[in-house]
């Protein structure tokens, strides 16, 4: 049985992303289920799950100041914060994806730099599906532990970043200028967030590895509900 991941998605462009998100997930070994504003975002029904991209983070969530460039859905806010709590709350497995790392943060508490090149600015900008930028992952970081401590070849589509850092997360990668590309959680479930799109580059090995890594999670996590739920058993007969 392949391991459940829901997949959350922009109600404008989800229709376009979540096929290659379900085809990462394939390839890791598991399988995809669509969650979008409007639907059941059901948690306990899945073993893991993917907060996906598009759509800026109200600034509402972290205490800053609406720009008028900010296309906003709120719904998706509410449903977003939501699932990670009861991931969370429930121990399953969760990879943040541009948005989704900045949702993973936010809903622990962190803040985000909404103009996040104004503020690093030896960052390079580029906004493009191929890996033309160059990010660098933390020695000692989970991230480094799944994809070695060499620099990344990554795409980037984002105008905002991560500040301060939310309760219980750490960097997991930097670009050149600084900024954060990556944050994960310090303990379990996994929780994994990174800037950039590796649903874009399934033809990269080292970007395969992050689905790689939540597939195997979920796949732990619901190994250990099953021996719980066989050990409760046990009592109850004897």
């Amino acid at each position: 049985m392949r391991p459940v991941i829901g997949v959350s998605t922009s109600r404008r462009s989800g229709w376009r992303i979540f096929p290659l998100m379900a085809l990462n997930v394939w390839i890791a070994g598991g399988q995809a289920t669509r969650w979008v504003v409007g639907r059941d975002a059901d948690v306990s029904a899945v073993d893991g799950v993917i907060i996906g991209g598009g759509d800026d983070i109200s600034p509402q969530l972290y205490g800053g100041e609406l720009v008028a460039t900010a296309r906003l859905d709120p719904d998706r806010d509410a449903m977003e914060r939501r699932i990670v709590d009861a991931a969370f709350d429930q121990g399953k497995p969760v990879l943040g994806i541009c948005r989704g790392a900045q949702m993973l943060n936010v809903t622990l508490g962190g803040t985000l730099h909404q103009d996040a090149y104004g503020m690093f600015t030896d960052s390079r900008f580029v906004k493009t599906i191929l890996p033309r930028k160059t990010v660098y992952p933390e020695t000692g970081s989970r991230l480094a532990a799944l994809v070695q401590n060499d620099p990344m070849k990554v795409n980037a589509l984002h105008t905002q970043a991560v500040h301060q850092l939310g309760e219980g997360l750490r960097v997991a990668a930097r670009d050149e200028g600084g900024m954060i590309q990556g944050i994960e959680r310090t303990r379990d479930p996994f929780a994994l967030g990174v800037q950039w799109h590796p649903e874009h580059l399934f033809y990269a090995r080292r970007n395969r590895m992050l689905f790689h890594a939540l597939v195997a999670a979920a796949i732990a996590g619901a190994k250990t509900k099953d021996q719980l739920s066989a050990v409760g058993d046990t009592a109850q007969v004897g």
